[in-house]
């Protein structure tokens, strides 16, 4: 998962990193009549460029890797073992330790994560790994008999092992029920403060994207927040609250608002939230309510269809909820335009998997609802 946050370099990320402002003008509230019709061939193009940009700069970081290991000498077996046992160092000798860390510093610049790590960092993954093996057992009875079930009963097992792994980052998603005659003093207001508190060092938080809801609950506003584990969410909170600027925002903002919900989720493994990136167009964020206990089998069928949709459609991120609104998830996806929306969703049913994957979440679910986003102008994903 680090690979996939540091994997940005600086050769590739100009176009792809939105730059910050304290005091840019937002004349008008973004909407969809801002989107140009047709432009389905733009989006593509942006979006070929953009995954042709990532896989470049993966391939980068494949090979510097790989020089760090040939140049490395070799170390004691007990230094190795105690090397593999941190995830910044597990393919780092001990001497290259400094580049390492220079490394992650630059990383942590160019896409969403790379925040340093927590001293607890190994504590809380051994207890994850100790909370695994005490889990099997229960998780090895809830489906049994034919060969289909013991499959199932397989995947689950590894899907509940990866649901405990993914402790590394913890993002918020926040929803601002703004007063409709309020909302451009809102934009100004926020589009001034959120890129500020992200691009300080100090706060150790990673603004995802923020959103404006266009077909759905209107007049609400949805922003998405990384950060480094729980601990991270909390530092982050103090470091920001403890801002000399922090009360006179949060006083000002109240006024605006007539509700705020916030909720802490992970990403899903298999879906990987996308680094900064401009391609335009609009989002759909879809949420899933699901019946208590079914979130292991979701995964698993997800895992599955996600690799179907993957092939006509832009996805941005998957998370389901740890705290706040529990047995939620969201799914957010990028579309040139209704239109293109429509003409992907369609084309998903000629792919093999999908049809399968649809026929087997969809009795997990107690509710779902659809949001047509459009994203802000300071919006790291947009």
């Amino acid at each position: 998962m680090l690979t996939r946050r540091r994997l940005l370099t600086p050769k590739h990320t100009s176009a792809l990193l939105r730059a910050f402002s304290s005091s840019a003008p937002y004349p008008k509230t973004p909407s969809l009549a801002d989107i140009t019709p047709n432009g389905a061939a733009a989006f593509d193009a942006r979006q070929k460029e953009f995954r042709d940009s990532v896989r470049a700069a993966q391939q980068a970081k494949e090979q510097q890797d790989s020089q760090l290991v040939n140049t490395s000498t070799p170390v004691s077996s007990s230094a190795s073992a105690s090397a593999s046992a941190s995830s910044f160092t597990n393919a780092v000798p001990a001497q290259e330790t400094n580049d390492a860390s220079i490394a992650s510093d630059i990383a942590s610049k160019l896409s969403l994560g790379s925040l340093s790590t927590h001293s607890a960092e190994q504590a809380r993954e051994s207890t994850s790994q100790h909370e695994t093996s005490k889990r099997k057992g229960a998780l090895s009875s809830l489906i049994y008999g034919t060969k289909e079930g013991q499959q199932m009963d397989q995947d689950i097992e590894k899907s509940f092992s990866q649901v405990l792994a993914r402790g590394k980052y913890v993002h918020s998603i926040v929803f601002h029920q703004v007063k409709p005659d309020k909302v451009d003093e809102y934009i100004k207001l926020v589009g001034d403060w959120y890129p500020r508190m992200a691009s300080l060092e100090e706060n150790h938080v990673h603004l995802v994207g923020s959103w404006r809801t266009e077909v759905g609950d209107c007049d609400n506003f949805v922003h998405i927040w990384e950060y480094q584990r729980y601990h991270g969410y909390h530092a982050s909170l103090h470091s920001i609250a403890s801002h000399p600027e922090f009360l006179a925002f949060d006083t000002h903002l109240k006024k605006l608002i007539t509700h705020k919900e916030t909720s802490l989720m992970q990403e899903f493994s298999f879906w990987p939230t996308t680094p900064p990136r401009k391609l335009g167009g609009l989002f759909e964020l879809r949420s899933y309510t699901l019946h208590p206990g079914n979130l292991l089998e979701w995964e698993t069928h997800w895992r599955k269809g996600l690799k179907a949709r993957r092939e006509v459609m832009e996805g941005v991120g998957a998370w389901f909820v740890q705290v706040g609104d529990l047995n939620t998830v969201h799914h957010l996806w990028q579309f040139a335009d209704l239109e293109e929306r429509k003409a992907r969703r369609e084309l998903s049913w000629g792919v093999e998997g999908w049809g399968d994957t649809v026929h087997k979440t969809v009795p997990l679910i107690q509710k779902m609802r659809s949001r047509v986003l459009i994203p802000m102008p300071w919006s790291p994903v947009a």
